[in-house]
C-alpha cells in the first residue's frame, strides 16, 4: 500500500492549524489486540486532553472524529466568551454536579479549577477571573487557545484522523468507521477511549448516536435529555408574535424554594436563557413527573416591595397603565406583556399591582428540544463505569465527557468536568496499558 504524507487544515485559513494526519488511520493494518496503540474516538475537550496526556507519555495516539475539524462546540461555546471553569471555593464547586458529585469528585480534585487554569496559561490564555466568579481566557474566544493546543498535540504527535464516524465494532472485535465516502474501516487499538459527547447540538458533531451501539454491548444507559435548555409555555398569539426574541433583564426565576438570578430571552414557543438554565435540571424533572412546572418571576428584584408601591400609587390622571408601568416601575414592554400573559385584566391597586411584579406566574408546559440545549443530561450510568472510566462490560473501553450521567449549570462547570474526567479516563487507559 502507497502511503501519502497528508496535512489537515483546522479552523480555516488560520496559520498554524494543522495536524498531521497519518495515512495508515485512514488503512489501519490489522493490530495484535496486545499492542500499545490508543485510539480515541472522539475530538472534543475530553478526547483532546486525553490525547495529550497520554501523548506526552510516550504513547501512540489517533483522534477519530466524524466532523472535518476538531472540537466545534468548544469553538462555539467560545463565541460569547469562553467560561473555562469557575474560582469558587471547590467544596461549593463541587456541589453543582448535585446527584453525579460523588461520581465526578475523585476527578476533579485530581484535576481541579486551577489545574485547569494553568493547563490554559500554559497555552498562553492568560486566565482571569470575571466579576461573576467565572474564568475566562484574556482573548475571551476559544480559537487562539485551540490552535495552541492543536500545535501541542501535534508537536507530541498525535494523528487526527476526521472523516471517520465510529459504527460499532465488527464480530471479531475490531473498531467500525464509516469514512468520508462511505467505504467502512476497522482497526485494533491497544485500548479505546469514548468521548463522543451528548446530544445536544447535533450539527456540531454530538448526536447521541452512541447510544444504540452501547446498549447492545449491556452497558446500562439512561436517557439523554436536554439541560441547560429552554422550556416551552402556551403564550398568547400577541405574545409569540410581537415579543419572540425580547429579552428579560436581570430578573429573580422562583421554583419552589430554589432561585436563580439573570437574564432570560422569550421566543415563540417558551422562554430560555441564563436564569432558567441555572433551574433546568429541577424544572425538567418536575416536567417529566408532573407535566408541567409553575415558576414565579420577580420582574424587579432590586426593588423592595414597598417601594415600588410607593412609585406606583403615584399614577397620573389620564395615564395608560402600560405607560404607568413603564415608568413607574421600569417595566419594558416586554415585561409588561409578561403581566398581561399572567393576569390579562391587571389590577389597578397599586399593591395588588406590586405583587404582581415580584411574584409573576408562569407555567412550563413542556421541554425545549434537546438539539437547542447547550449540554444534555442522562448518559452512562455510573454503575457501568469502574473508579477509572472503564466500562465493566467492555474492558479496554473507556468513557470521559458528556457521554456520562451527569449535569451542571453553566458558568464553568460543563468545561471542568469534561477536562477532568478526560484526565482521568487518561491515566486509566496508562494503567491497562500497562498491564497488557
Amino acid at each position: 500500500m502507497k502511503h501519502h504524507s497528508v496535512r489537515h487544515e483546522m479552523l480555516g485559513s488560520s496559520p498554524g492549524m494543522t495536524i498531521a494526519l497519518d495515512p495508515r488511520a485512514r488503512r489501519p493494518q490489522a493490530l495484535p489486540m496486545q499492542n500499545k496503540s490508543i485510539a480515541i474516538i472522539g475530538a472534543g475537550p475530553s478526547g483532546l486532553i486525553a490525547a495529550e496526556r497520554l501523548s506526552a507519555a510516550g504513547h501512540a495516539v489517533t483522534i477519530y472524529d466524524r466532523m472535518p475539524s476538531p472540537a466545534r462546540k468548544f469553538l462555539l461555546a467560545g463565541r460569547g466568551g469562553l467560561n473555562l471553569t469557575h474560582s469558587e471555593p471547590l467544596d461549593q464547586f463541587l456541589t453543582r454536579y448535585r446527584d453525579a458529585q460523588a461520581w465526578l469528585e475523585p476527578a476533579i480534585r485530581a484535576f481541579p479549577p486551577q489545574a485547569l487554569r494553568d493547563w490554559a496559561d500554559g497555552l498562553g490564555a492568560d486566565s482571569f477571573v470575571g466579576t461573576s466568579g467565572r474564568v475566562f481566557p484574556r482573548a475571551m474566544k476559544a480559537s487562539p487557545l485551540l490552535r495552541a493546543w492543536l500545535r501541542r498535540l501535534e508537536g507530541q504527535g498525535v494523528k487526527l484522523a476526521s472523516g471517520m464516524g465510529w459504527t460499532g465494532w465488527s464480530a471479531d472485535g475490531a473498531l467500525t468507521f464509516r469514512t468520508r465516502d462511505g467505504g467502512v474501516e476497522t482497526i485494533r487499538p491497544g485500548v479505546t477511549l469514548l468521548a463522543l459527547g451528548g446530544a445536544s447540538w447535533p450539527r456540531l458533531g454530538s448526536d447521541g448516536g452512541w447510544v444504540p451501539l452501547l446498549a447492545a454491548r449491556g452497558v446500562a444507559i439512561a436517557p439523554l435529555l436536554p439541560a441547560n435548555g429552554g422550556f416551552t409555555v402556551a403564550w398568547s398569539a400577541m405574545m409569540r408574535e410581537r415579543f419572540s426574541g425580547a429579552p428579560l433583564k436581570r430578573i429573580v426565576i422562583r421554583f419552589g424554594e430554589r432561585q436563580a438570578t439573570g437574564e432570560a430571552m422569550i421566543d415563540a414557543d417558551g422562554i430560555e436563557g441564563g436564569a432558567v438554565y441555572a433551574l433546568s435540571g429541577l424544572l425538567r424533572e418536575a416536567i417529566l413527573r408532573e407535566g408541567k412546572a409553575a415558576v414565579t418571576l420577580d420582574l424587579r428584584p432590586d426593588m423592595e416591595t414597598a417601594r415600588l408601591v410607593e412609585r406606583l400609587a403615584k399614577r397620573r390622571k389620564g395615564e395608560t397603565l402600560s405607560n404607568h408601568l413603564r415608568k413607574a416601575a421600569g417595566l419594558s414592554p416586554v415585561a409588561i406583556a409578561l403581566l398581561r400573559e399572567a393576569s390579562p385584566r391587571l389590577p389597578e391597586d397599586a399593591a395588588a399591582l406590586a405583587t404582581l411584579i415580584k411574584s409573576a406566574p408562569l407555567t412550563l408546559t413542556g421541554l425545549a428540544p434537546i438539539t437547542r440545549a447547550i449540554s444534555s443530561a442522562g448518559g452512562i450510568e455510573a454503575g457501568a463505569v469502574a473508579p477509572d472510566f472503564m466500562l465493566k462490560a467492555l474492558p479496554g473501553v473507556f468513557v470521559a465527557g458528556e457521554m456520562l450521567d451527569w449535569e451542571a449549570p453553566t458558568g464553568g462547570y460543563l468545561l471542568q468536568a469534561c477536562f477532568a474526567t478526560g484526565v482521568a479516563a487518561a491515566a486509566g487507559m496508562e494503567a491497562w496499558l500497562a498491564r497488557a
